[in-house]
């Protein structure tokens, strides 16, 4: 993922909000790649319900980013991702930030609480991790 000069603050680093679009872009690119599947036609739809950064070093356009992922809860309803945030280095990775980011699963027209579309399911199982 390449960092966009409009990420940068005044600091000339990106700015912290930015991480949780980084967050998001990298769950649900992953969503649609792994199921095959536009999410936003499904019956239920991923709300962000939580998330949480935690900063480890500092990134700066035009730095190029890997994001991991994994699942560290999938429940009936929701998913609880584990990111982490790399900066691209000539020959390795240089961790900037972790995080957490929840999604809670609703009906696309009444917004209460469904499972887990199956679809999203199975593609999430393959990223859980146990501890």
């Amino acid at each position: 993922m390449p960092t966009r000069w409009a990420d940068n603050d005044h600091y000339g680093h990106v700015n912290n909000v930015t991480y949780y679009a980084y967050f998001d872009t990298a769950v649900n690119a992953w969503l649609m790649r792994a199921t095959g599947t536009d999410i936003r036609e499904l019956p239920a739809l991923g709300v962000v319900a939580q998330t949480s950064c935690r900063y480890v070093g500092s990134i700066s356009f035009p730095d190029r980013l890997q994001v991991g992922l994994r699942v560290s809860r999938l429940g009936n309803s929701s998913i609880t991702y584990d990111l982490a945030i790399f900066r691209e280095l000539d020959d390795a990775l240089e961790l900037a930030a972790t995080g957490e980011f929840v999604h809670v699963y609703v009906d696309s027209e009444t917004r209460k609480p469904v499972p887990i579309p199956e679809v999203i399911r199975t593609a999430a199982a393959e990223l859980v991790v146990e501890e």
